[in-house]
C-alpha cells in the first residue's frame, strides 16, 4: 500500500517569535525537511492564522507536507494537508468529516492499545514515543527502542518515532523501522536549521541501495594515482557513495614529489560544476588542492547555491613542501570558505598556517580546534599525525571534544592519507552515517589501508584502499533493515 507520508525528516515548529521562525523554517526546508507539522498553541488566533499561512506558502513552493498540531479548525482553514492530533485533541472520525477524505490524519500513541485504536478510527500515519528522553514535552512517557521496533514491525501505517531525537541517535530509530523521525529543537534551536536538518535527512539513506549519496569533488589530479582525485573517487567507491569531479589542477607527480602544478581556468573549474550541480546535485562537496583565488571563491559560492555540506580538506602544502594554494588564495579560504565548512579536517601544520598558532601537543589542538570554530567551521577534525605516540584525532562541534586514537603504523608509504580520510568520512555521511561515527569508522579505514601500504616508485607509495576495504574496518555500527 502506499504510503500516505513521505519517508523522511519530520520537523515540527517551536514557540518562536513569527518573524524568527518563518526565516528559520524556511532555512530547514532547503535542509531536506519532508514534513512540517506547525505547532504554535502560544500565539493569538489571528496572529497563529496569520504564520499558519506564511509558512503553507513555503511548503507549497518546495513540495513539502503542511501539518497542522491538533488544531482541525484551523487545518481547514488553512487548507493544510492535514491535522496531527494528540489523544485528548478530538476525534479522527469528526477530523475527517472536517476536512474530507483527501487529508491527513496523525494520531500521538505510546502504547499497542492506542496504535491499534488510531489505526481502527482511521489515521493515516501514528506518531509513537518519547523514543529517548525529552525536554521538549515534560510529561512525556518514555517508551524506548524496543518499543519502537515491535510497533513498526506490526504497525500497518507508518510510524513517525518522536521525542528526543538527534543527529546522533536518529538513525537508531531509523534502524528500527521508523518511516520518518520528528524533531524539534535539533533543528529550529541549532544556528543553522538548513545544516541541522540536512545532516538528519541523510541518516535516511542508510536505507538506499549502493551507491547511496552523491559527493562532488573538488580538487586536483594526481598523476601517479596515490592522492587527489583518483584517492578520492577509489575510496568514494570503495564505501558505497557516488562520486563527481571538478578538477581544480593537473599535475606531474610520482612518488618522489609535485614536479609540475597546471592549474585549470576558472571558467572550466566553473563549468565542471555548474555542470554536475545544474543535473546530478550533490549531498556533500569535498575539496582538496584548490590552487588560487578563484577556485576557492567558486567552491564557497557551489557551497552556497547548492545547499550541499562542505568537507573541505585544506591542502595547502604537498608532503615534499611543494605550495599548493596562493597567498591570495589562502585568505580567502580563511574568510569565505572556512566559514562553509560543515566539516574541516587539517593536520597540524594546516591549523597552524590557518591560526597562526603552533600546535605541539594535544591541549595546543584543542586550542586550535577552538580557534578554527571561531573563524567559522561548523566541525573541526583536527588530525594528529605529525604528534608522537598513538596517532591522535580530535573533533570539535563547538560544545565538546571528542578523542579518536589509533596505534600509529610505522610505514613510510603514507602518500593520500589526508585524502582518504576525508573521503571516507564523506562517503560514510552520504551513505547515512552521522558524524562522530563517520569519523571513527574513516579513522579505522585510513589505519588500515596504511597499514596494508606498499611501495610504488622510489619514494614513498600510497595508501591501499583496496585492502583496507576488503578487510573490511568500515563495518556498520546500526543495523541495515
Amino acid at each position: 500500500m502506499r504510503s500516505p507520508i513521505p519517508q523522511g525528516l519530520y520537523l515540527i515548529t517551536d514557540d518562536e517569535q513569527p518573524a524568527t521562525l518563518e526565516r528559520r523554517v524556511e532555512s530547514a526546508l532547503a535542509g531536506g525537511v519532508r514534513i512540517l507539522q506547525f505547532r504554535s498553541k502560544n500565539l493569538p488566533e489571528a496572529d497563529r492564522f496569520d504564520l499558519g499561512r506564511r509558512l503553507r506558502r513555503l511548503c507549497r513552493a518546495a513540495n513539502i507536507l503542511f501539518i497542522v498540531n491538533d488544531n482541525v479548525e484551523l487545518a481547514r482553514s488553512l487548507d493544510a494537508d492535514g491535522v496531527h492530533l494528540g489523544q485528548d485533541d478530538g476525534e479522527i472520525a469528526q477530523a475527517r468529516r472536517l476536512l474530507g477524505e483527501g487529508r491527513i490524519i496523525g494520531r500521538s500513541t505510546r502504547t499497542a492499545r492506542q496504535v491499534e485504536e488510531a489505526h481502527r478510527e482511521g489515521a493515516d500515519y501514528i506518531g509513537f514515543g518519547s523514543v529517548f528522553p525529552t525536554g521538549t514535552k515534560q510529561d512525556a512517557t518514555l517508551v524506548g527502542l524496543e518499543a519502537l521496533e515491535k510497533t513498526c514491525r506490526d504497525s500497518r501505517m507508518p510510524v513517525v518515532a518522536i521525542g528526543g531525537i538527534h543527529r546522533d541517535n536518529a538513525g537508531l530509530a531509523i534502524d528500527a523501522g521508523a518511516h520518518n523521525v520528528a524533531v524539534v529543537s535539533a533543528v529550529m534551536k541549532d544556528a543553522s536549521p538548513a545544516l541541522a536538518a540536512k545532516e538528519l535527512a541523510l541518516l535516511f539513506h542508510r536505507r538506499n541501495p549502493a551507491p547511496k549519496g552523491r559527493v562532488l569533488v573538488a580538487a586536483g589530479s594526481d598523476s601517479g594515482g596515490g592522492a587527489g582525485i583518483q584517492a578520492d573517487i577509489r575510496t568514494l567507491s570503495l564505501l558505497g557513495a557516488y562520486g563527481m569531479t571538478a578538477v581544480t589542477a593537473l599535475t606531474s607527480q610520482n612518488s618522489l614529489g609535485v614536479q609540475a602544478v597546471f592549474e585549470v581556468p576558472a571558467e572550466t573549474l566553473a563549468s565542471q560544476m555548474r555542470s554536475v550541480l545544474s543535473d546530478l546535485g550533490a549531498d556533500l562537496i569535498k575539496t582538496g588542492m584548490l590552487c588560487s583565488a578563484e577556485a576557492v571563491s567558486l567552491v564557497a559560492q557551489a557551497l552556497r547555491e547548492s545547499g550541499a555540506l562542505g568537507v573541505l580538506d585544506p591542502v595547502l602544502r604537498s608532503s615534499s613542501g611543494t605550495a599548493l594554494l596562493s597567498e591570495e588564495g589562502l585568505e580567502l579560504f580563511k574568510t569565505v570558505l572556512l566559514p562553509r565548512a560543515y566539516l574541516l579536517t587539517p593536520n597540524l601544520p594546516e591549523a597552524s598556517l590557518l591560526t597562526g598558532m603552533e600546535v605541539r601537543d594535544r591541549s595546543g589542538m584543542e586550542e586550535a580546534a577552538r580557534a578554527l570554530f571561531a573563524m567559522g567551521a561548523r566541525n573541526i577534525l583536527l588530525k594528529g599525525g605529525h604528534l608522537e605516540g598513538e596517532a591522535l584525532d580530535i573533533l570539535y562541534d563547538g560544545r565538546k571534544f571528542l578523542h579518536f586514537s589509533a596505534p600509529r603504523v610505522q610505514s613510510p608509504h603514507t602518500h593520500g592519507t589526508g585524502c582518504t580520510l576525508a573521503s571516507a568520512i564523506c562517503a560514510l555521511l552520504a551513505t547515512g552515517t552521522a558524524l562522530p561515527e563517520a569519523v571513527r569508522q574513516a579513522k579505522r579505514f585510513v589505519t588500515a589501508a596504511i597499514a596494508s601500504a606498499f611501495a610504488m616508485g622510489r619514494g614513498p607509495g600510497p595508501v591501499n584502499q583496496i585492502a583496507a576495504a576488503l578487510q573490511g574496518p568500515c563495518e556498520p555500527t546500526h543495523l541495515h533493515r
